[in-house]
């Protein structure tokens, strides 16, 4: 007898579609917090979280650690600017290029989008015990380590 081939799961039981839908959920709380907050869009939030964690950074270094493409990085970095958080200078390394950090305001606003972000990582993942977030945050490193080679 021919065997039934398995049933395709439902859009809503792949785990890809849910990653995406808790990426959004939490995207959205956490955009609303930072306009609400600090009267800054996420992809700003986002910028000078990486610059007050990684700094020095270009923008393409920018990017990667936000998570942005390198116009969205651009445009961000640049307000910022504007706004006296970011200081932007020339680059030693690459004349065309410029480096990327905090000044002393942007230092003050980075803490407090720091600890935004700490409250926000409590909100989402307090349903789970610390041994499964810890459980989790290694799943994650394994995924991200997999879909970067």
């Amino acid at each position: 007898m021919p065997r039934k081939p398995p049933a395709t799961p439902r859009l809503d039981e792949f785990l890809s579609y849910r990653l995406h839908l808790v990426n959004k959920l939490t995207d959205k709380f956490s955009s609303d917090a930072y306009a609400d907050e600090f009267g800054l869009p996420v992809g700003e939030a986002r910028c000078l979280a990486a610059i007050g964690n990684f700094a020095p950074l270009s923008v393409m270094e920018l990017a990667a650690k936000a998570n942005l493409n390198k116009g969205q990085a651009s445009r961000a970095a640049q307000s910022l600017v504007d706004r006296g958080l970011v200081h932007k200078a020339a680059s030693t390394s690459d004349g065309r290029g410029v480096v990327l950090t905090l000044t002393s305001p942007g230092r003050a606003l980075w803490s407090r989008v720091m600890a935004l972000i700490a409250r926000r990582n409590d909100e989402i993942f307090g349903c789970l015990s610390v041994t499964q977030q810890q459980q989790l945050g290694r799943m994650l490193d394994r995924l991200i380590a997999h879909a970067r080679a």
